[in-house]
């Protein structure tokens, strides 16, 4: 289903700051480990991954806000081991866009580039996941008729988005990601001990 939010976040709104050689690098192994993560979620128990891989993404979150992470160079293996991890968790878990955003916060992106670029890459990876989970039987009609809906919540929401973005400075940017991602990750281990 979110392929369409993704197409029209980065096609209306950001298209102008999409960086192609990031696109190219770090998407096309993120589509590729997408697809094999997607096949792998019958037969790999997912809540143990789910949990080593919020502490992990905690970790690299603390690592780059404490200022460790400025030395992190915008090279081909980086790029390509971010897509494919990144890739490969998106498909197996649904969850690879944090190890994406810690990539590219990683790099120091301006915000439109790293928002325009991300959103490329997440349609190419949501798009081959989502046909793998329609051959695997995960989405019912039910689930179809709901394409129309998110299509309004992805313009409306992208939109506004956009609106605040022009107020945050660009030094203040990459920290509120980071921030983001570090507090999903927090909670989402706290809900793992819940359970």
């Amino acid at each position: 289903l979110f392929p369409y939010t993704t197409l029209f976040r980065s096609i209306f709104l950001f298209q102008k700051g999409i960086d192609k050689t990031i696109a190219l690098k770090l998407g096309v192994p993120a589509v590729l480990f997408v697809i094999l993560g997607a096949y792998l979620t019958s037969v790999i128990p997912l809540k143990e991954i789910e949990l080593g891989m919020n502490l992990i993404i905690l970790a690299l979150t603390v690592f780059l806000i404490s200022g460790a992470g400025k030395k992190i160079q915008q090279t081909n293996f980086n790029l390509y081991t971010g897509g494919v991890i990144s890739g490969f968790l998106a498909g197996l878990i649904g969850t690879g866009g944090a190890i994406r955003g810690i990539t590219l916060a990683a790099f120091g992106l301006e915000k439109d580039i790293f928002i325009a670029t991300s959103a490329l890459i997440d349609l190419g990876v949501d798009s081959s996941r989502t046909v793998v989970y329609i051959l695997q039987g995960y989405f019912t009609h039910e689930h179809l008729i709901l394409i129309p809906f998110l299509i309004f919540i992805a313009i409306l929401g992208s939109f506004i988005g956009k609106k605040i973005l022009a107020y945050i400075p660009e030094r203040y940017f990459h920290y509120i990601v980071l921030g983001v991602i570090g507090t999903i990750s927090i909670l989402q281990t706290i809900q793992y001990f819940r359970a």
